[in-house]
C-alpha cells in the first residue's frame, strides 16, 4: 500500500513540477515582471513550443537524477531539497546554454535564466511546503508506516526512543522481536522471537523491518533479511557501530563491496567543489575592484604608521595538511611579529600598533587573503587556518581536530560567527568546525557571509 502511495505520490510531484515551470514561464511573460525587473520577452508560438518541448521534459529527467524523487521522510529540514534543486537549475542552465548555442531553441539567453530563476524559487517553496504539510499530517496520525524492530538491546531501544520523539517521521513502532528479552523496553512491546519474523509478517501491516542485533547474533540476518524478502517487506539495518559514523554518510562500492565513509564531506563531490570555487573566485575578483582604493589607503597606512613590510606572511595549516603561507596586512611591530609565532595576539597585546588595532578589529587585515582564495589556499568561507605549532599541539590534545582540515580553510567560518574567534575555547570551535565540515552547502556559505558582515563591526574577540 505505502509503495503504491509512494508512486501516486511521485507522479503528482512530476505533474506539480511541470506545472511549475509553466507558472514561471508566464510569470515571466507578464507585465508585472517587466514593470519590476524591464526585462521584456516577445517570442513567436513556435519558439515558445519547441522551448517547452525541451526545457519540462529535462527539467522532470534532472529531477530524477538527482534523487528528488526518492522519499524524503527522513530528512530533518523541510528545507533540504533546496540545495538539489539549485543543482537541477545549474544543469538545466548548462543544458540550455549548449541547445542556444546550437540554434535548437531560438530563445533570449536573458528568457532562459529568468525562468530558471523564478522556477527555482517556485519549487523551493513548493517543495518546503509539501514537505511541512506532509509532516503536520503524519503527526496527526496519517501516512502512518508500521516499523516492527529486531533486537531489543541498547541500539534497539535507542532507535524506540529516537522515532518516538521525532513524530514528524511518521512511523508507529508495533513491537520488538527478541530472542533474549521479554516484556516492555521503553513502552514497546516485545511480541515475538526473531524466529517468528514470518508469522508475525503474514499476521499484520508492517511497512518496515529494522534489523538492530549485535554482532554476536549476525548468524540469524540471513535468515532475518531472507524471510522480510519472501513477505515483501523492506528491510533496513542499523550497523552496531553506527556511533562512530556520522549522520550522513556515504557508500562508496568497490566493485561489489560496499564502503561506508565515517565522514559525510559534501565537498568532496566534484561538483560542490566547482560551485563554491567558482563563487569564491568571482567574489574576489569584483570585490577586489570595488575595494581597490581602500586595500591602497590600506597599505599606505600600515607604511607610513611604523617601519615593515605592508604584508606580512606566516604559514598555516590548509587542507589535507599542507602548509601554505597566509598574507595579511601588518598589525605589529616587526621586532615582534615574527618571534611570538607560537602565542596567540591577546587583548590590549603590545605587539599591535596603534593603526594595528583598527585594522585588526574591522577585520580589514585579512583582505590580503583574497589572494590566498585566488591561489586556491584558501575559500572564502571555512574553518579559520592555524599555525603548524596550534595544529601540532590540537592534533593530540583535541578530539577529532584534524577533521577540520578535510576542507579549504576560510577568511570566515561557522565557528567565528557563532562567538568562537581568538582566544577562545579551541574544543568548542571545534565542533562548529565540523559541522560546517558535514553539513557544507551553498545556503550555509550565504548564511555565514551574512552574519560575517555585522560581526566584522562589533565582535568583542577582534582585538
Amino acid at each position: 500500500m505505502i509503495r503504491e502511495n509512494q508512486r501516486l505520490f511521485n507522479m503528482m510531484n512530476v505533474v506539480i513540477d511541470a506545472l511549475i515551470v509553466l507558472f514561471a514561464v508566464s510569470i515571466v511573460n507578464s507585465s508585472i515582471f517587466t514593470k519590476y525587473t524591464h526585462l521584456f520577452f516577445n517570442h513567436d508560438y513556435l519558439s515558445q513550443l519547441v522551448l517547452y518541448i525541451f526545457l519540462i521534459p529535462s527539467y522532470i529527467l534532472f529531477y530524477y537524477i538527482f534523487g528528488l524523487y526518492t522519499p524524503q521522510r527522513t530528512n530533518r529540514s523541510i528545507f533540504s531539497e533546496s540545495s538539489k534543486i539549485l543543482r537541477v537549475i545549474v544543469v538545466e542552465f548548462i543544458f540550455m546554454s549548449v541547445l542556444l548555442l546550437l540554434n535548437v531553441i531560438r530563445v533570449d539567453a536573458y528568457y532562459i535564466v529568468s525562468i530558471l530563476l523564478v522556477t527555482f524559487v517556485l519549487a523551493a517553496v513548493e517543495r518546503s511546503l509539501l514537505r511541512l504539510t506532509l509532516r503536520k499530517f503524519r503527526q496527526e496520525g496519517f501516512n502512518i508506516k508500521y516499523v516492527l524492530i529486531i533486537g531489543a538491546g541498547e541500539v534497539g531501544a535507542r532507535l524506540a526512543d529516537t522515532i518516538s520523539v521525532n513524530s514528524y517521521l511518521g512511523y508507529k513502532i508495533m513491537g520488538f522481536l527478541d530472542d533474549n528479552v521479554t516484556g516492555e523496553i521503553n513502552n514497546v512491546k516485545v511480541i515475538g522471537k526473531i524466529t517468528d519474523i514470518e508469522k508475525i509478517l503474514a499476521r499484520n501491516l508492517v511497512d518496515r523491518v529494522i534489523v538492530s542485533i549485535s554482532p554476536r547474533h549476525y548468524n540469524v540476518l540471513g535468515q532475518i533479511i531472507e524471510s522480510c524478502e519472501k513477505m515483501g517487506v523492506r528491510a533496513d539495518i542499523v550497523p552496531d557501530y553506527y556511533q562512530y559514523v556520522s549522520s550522513n554518510f556515504n557508500v562508496e562500492l568497490i566493485d561489489d563491496i560496499p564502503l561506508i565513509s565515517v565522514r559525510n564531506l559534501p565537498l568532496d563531490i566534484t561538483f560542490n567543489r566547482y560551485i563554491k570555487r567558482i563563487f569564491d573566485v568571482v567574489f574576489v575578483i569584483v570585490v577586489s575592484i570595488i575595494i581597490s582604493p581602500l586595500l591602497i589607503l590600506v597599505a599606505m597606512g600600515v607604511k607610513l604608521t611604523s617601519p615593515g613590510p605592508v604584508i606580512y606572511k606566516q604559514e598555516r595549516v590548509g587542507e589535507n595538511g599542507r602548509v601554505f603561507m597566509i598574507y595579511k596586512f601588518r598589525s605589529m611591530t616587526i621586532e615582534n611579529e615574527y618571534v611570538d609565532d607560537q602565542k596567540w595576539t591577546q587583548k590590549n597585546d603590545p605587539r599591535v600598533t596603534n593603526f594595528g588595532k583598527f585594522i585588526r578589529r574591522t577585520s580589514i587585515d585579512e583582505l590580503p587573503q583574497f589572494y590566498n582564495i585566488l591561489k586556491g589556499d584558501m575559500s572564502l568561507i571555512g574553518p579559520r587556518p592555524e599555525r603548524p605549532y596550534f595544529v601540532r599541539k590540537f592534533r593530540e590534545s583535541v578530539p577529532k581536530y584534524m577533521i577540520k582540515h578535510h576542507v579549504r580553510p576560510g577568511m570566515a567560518g561557522w565557528a567565528q560567527i557563532n562567538g568562537y574567534r581568538g582566544n577562545t575555547s579551541i574544543v568548542e570551535r571545534i565542533k562548529y568546525d565540523i559541522f560546517y565540515v558535514e553539513n557544507w552547502s551553498i545556503w550555509l556559505d550565504i548564511k555565514i557571509f551574512l552574519r560575517t558582515i555585522p560581526m566584522l563591526l562589533f565582535d568583542q574577540n577582534a582585538y
